[in-house]
C-alpha cells in the first residue's frame, strides 16, 4: 500500500498552497480550512485562475496558529498582513486595488469552494505521475521545460501519493459507478478523472499562456493512458487527478498514512 507523501492545503481559492503534515475533512468530505475564502467580483463571479489571469501574480502564505493571510505580487518582497476576519475590509481594498476592480471575499467553513460540487472531497495524484508528465515537457522543441515541482502548482492537488506513474487512474471507473478505497483507514470514493481548466496551461508565477501545452499534454494523455483504464469518462483526454468523495468524513489524514485499493490486484499498472 502505497503512503500519502504531501497534503497541500489552498486556504484561499486560486491562491498559493501551504504543505501540512495533518487535516481535519469536514463532514461534507472536504479538507476542513481547504479553498475556505474565495475572492468574487461585483456580479458575484469568482476572481479566481479560470478567469482572471493576473491572480497568477499574487504570491501567499497563510499561519493557520495565527489566522493570518500575507500577500503580496510577484516581483515584490514587501508583504501585506491580514486577518481575514477582523481585517476583512482592509484585505478586501488590497485585492480591490491588485485588479482595478471590487472585489469582496467570502467564507465557507463547510465545504469550501470546491470547483466539483459533486465529488468535493481532496483532490489525489501520484508523485511518479507529476513526474512522468513533466518529462512531456522536458525543453525539446524550443518550449520551456517544466518539472514536477511547477506541475504540483499548475494542476494544484490536495493528496500526493508516492505510487507509480498513473496508479491513481485505478481510482474511478465508468460514469455510473465510483471505487472504494481508504486513506489511513478513512473511506474514501474515486469519483472522476479531473477534468482540466485553462489555469495548467499558464506559467504559475506570470499567468502568462505556455502555448502548446494543452496540446502537448492532450498527445501524450492519449499515448500513455493505462491500456486497464475505463473509457467512459475520456470524451475528451485533458484530464489528470481524481476527483473524489469521502463516505467516511468526518476524520483526519496525515502524512505516511497508507492508500489502499480494492482494484490493486485487478488493475496493477506495473
Amino acid at each position: 500500500m502505497p503512503p500519502l507523501s504531501e497534503i497541500r492545503v489552498y486556504p484561499v481559492k486560486s491562491l498559493d498552497p501551504e504543505p501540512v503534515e495533518s487535516v481535519r475533512l469536514a463532514d461534507s468530505g472536504a479538507i476542513e480550512s481547504d479553498r475556505r475564502y474565495a475572492l468574487f467580483d461585483a456580479d458575484g463571479d469568482y476572481v479566481n485562475g479560470k478567469n482572471e489571469r493576473r491572480v497568477h501574480r499574487i504570491r501567499s502564505e497563510f499561519d493557520f496558529g495565527a489566522g493570518e493571510v500575507r500577500l503580496r505580487e510577484q516581483g515584490s518582497d514587501e508583504w501585506a498582513r491580514f486577518d481575514p476576519e477582523a481585517d476583512r475590509g482592509e484585505l478586501e481594498a488590497w485585492l480591490s486595488e491588485f485588479f482595478g476592480y471590487d472585489v469582496t471575499v467570502r467564507r465557507d467553513d463547510e465545504q469550501g469552494h470546491p470547483d466539483d460540487t459533486s465529488a468535493g472531497g481532496p483532490t489525489l495524484i501520484s508523485t511518479a505521475t507529476l513526474e512522468a508528465v513533466a518529462s512531456w515537457f522536458d525543453g525539446e522543441s524550443g518550449r520551456p521545460a517544466v518539472d514536477a515541482a511547477e506541475l504540483r502548482r499548475r494542476f494544484r492537488p490536495n493528496l500526493v501519493v508516492d505510487a507509480p506513474a498513473f496508479w491513481e487512474d485505478r481510482l474511478y471507473a465508468d460514469r455510473a459507478s465510483t471505487v472504494g478505497f481508504s486513506v489511513g483507514g478513512v473511506e474514501f470514493a474515486g469519483v472522476n478523472p479531473c477534468q482540466r481548466c485553462v489555469v495548467p496551461t499558464r506559467d504559475p508565477d506570470t499567468g502568462e499562456s505556455d502555448d502548446g501545452f494543452r496540446e502537448r499534454f492532450v498527445e501524450r494523455r492519449r499515448a500513455t493512458l493505462p491500456e486497464w483504464v475505463d473509457r467512459d469518462w475520456y470524451d475528451h483526454f485533458y484530464r489528470l487527478m481524481v476527483n473524489t468523495r469521502v463516505p467516511g468524513a468526518p476524520a483526519t489524514l496525515s502524512v505516511g498514512d497508507r492508500v489502499a485499493c480494492d482494484r490493486e490486484s485487478a488493475a496493477d499498472p506495473a
